[in-house]
């Protein structure tokens, strides 16, 4: 991303803030709603001429591009429908001083959602491994004043070393270590870690909650965790991108053997929590 211009330089104005307001204002369980969100946000989307949008989104200040990101789209004209579930799930059930792990951070809606609710002594590490959508995380960072929010730019995988992403053009979202799609987009080469060894990297002792949306290769990274991990570090809570259809193996079945039970499932994840113990 090479616009740096001050946070507000884009505020919304005119038609476009109307309906970023109008959409903002929708009922969540509105399929008439909906239908009318998608509409407004072409005609919007159309008059900013490929401008990004400032605004203030669960609490925290963000720098919004909603053209071949979902999630970006969403967030920005309809916060509300941005898996509600889970961010009420990771409000209600993490302390203050969480450590919050955003595995496909995105522009870094959920690491922000919860560094607005969390306190001061909150650890949460945002993995991104596109260089231009890590840009615009590392820029909604430092547009807050959290300090609990570190980026880390990489991918997670089963090994470590050198891998192949292959970029989603139409929603950057989906970029994914496996090939999904068309594939009629670039290839580029990222640096990976595994998760145990982002556990050690950045020191932490334990962890609370991991979202974990990495379009399809879910298994490929928990799998040689959970074999390697002392108790200590297995998180209590699991928000999963749902990837039964690319999964190598069941998934849901497997974190059973860990102590995990599902406790909820919206329509693009699924949520776990682990008992103290785990299971025989």
């Amino acid at each position: 991303m090479t616009d740096t211009q001050p946070y507000g330089t884009y505020e919304p104005s005119g038609l476009v803030a109307a309906i970023t307001r109008r959409t903002n204002r929708i009922p969540a369980n509105s399929w008439y709603g909906r239908r009318l969100a998608l509409f407004l946000r072409r005609i919007a989307i159309s008059r900013l001429g490929g401008k990004p949008l400032d605004v203030t989104r669960y609490g925290a200040r963000m720098r919004l591009h909603p053209y071949n990101n979902n999630c970006e789209k969403k967030v920005l004209f309809t916060p509300q429908f941005f898996d509600p579930e889970e961010r009420a799930l990771l409000q209600a059930r993490l302390p203050k001083d969480c450590v919050f792990l955003d595995i496909g951070a995105n522009i870094g809606a959920y690491a922000l959602c919860v560094a607005a609710f969390a306190g001061p002594a909150a650890r949460i590490v945002a993995v991104e491994p596109q260089p231009d959508v890590f840009d615009r995380l590392t820029y909604n960072i430092a547009q807050n004043p959290f300090h609990t929010v570190k980026a880390v730019a990489c991918a997670v995988a089963d090994k470590a070393g050198e891998l192949t992403l292959f970029i989603d053009p139409r929603n950057r979202g989906e970029s994914s270590l496996r090939i999904v799609g068309t594939n009629e987009g670039a290839r580029i080469t990222v640096p990976a870690v595994t998760l145990m060894d982002l556990l050690r990297n950045e020191g932490l002792t334990r962890v609370d909650a991991v979202k974990l949306d990495v379009e399809g290769a879910e298994d490929l990274i928990l799998e040689p965790f959970l074999r390697e991990a002392p108790e200590t570090l297995l998180p209590r809570i699991l928000l999963i991108e749902n990837g039964t259809g690319q999964w190598q193996l069941d998934l849901p079945r497997h974190l059973e053997s860990y102590g995990y039970r599902e406790i909820s499932r919206s329509r693009l994840n699924l949520m776990f929590e682990r008992s103290a113990v785990r299971a025989a």
